[in-house]
């Protein structure tokens, strides 16, 4: 196996296990009657999707192979946007409409926030 992709799985073995810990913490504050969870993890996740992509890129901070392990192998498991679209499906099955838009627009409109955030931030490093 290439130190390529042993780099790649493991950052998306620490992703995961990111996002779950991140996910359960905020659970464990605010409860689970709103996926908070998958809130805060899908902002985080443009958050630093945006300060990496902006160090790398706009900055040249960090080298291209360490952004596309990052990017690909740590964010590609750390965000959840699959769990979004599910706990969207359980907002509507239980008819709460506006929990489901508040979600769907909410976390859309926030992680575009959230990414431009993470951009800024890479300026001032």
């Amino acid at each position: 196996m290439s130190n390529k992709l042993l780099a790649m799985a493991l950052a998306g073995a620490i992703g995961t296990l990111s996002r779950w810990g991140l996910a359960e913490a905020v659970y464990a504050l605010l409860g689970r009657d709103f996926p908070w969870g998958t809130v805060t993890v899908n902002l985080v996740g443009c958050l630093l999707y945006g300060l990496v992509w902006g160090l790398s890129l706009e900055r040249g901070l960090i080298h291209d192979e360490v952004r596309m392990v990052l990017l690909v192998g740590f964010m590609g498991s750390f965000t959840t946007f699959s769990s979004l679209i599910f706990d969207s499906e359980v907002l509507l099955l239980e008819g709460r409409w506006l929990a489901l838009c508040a979600n769907l627009a909410g976390q859309n409109f926030l992680g575009f926030a959230a990414l431009f955030a993470g951009r800024l931030l890479s300026r001032l490093v």
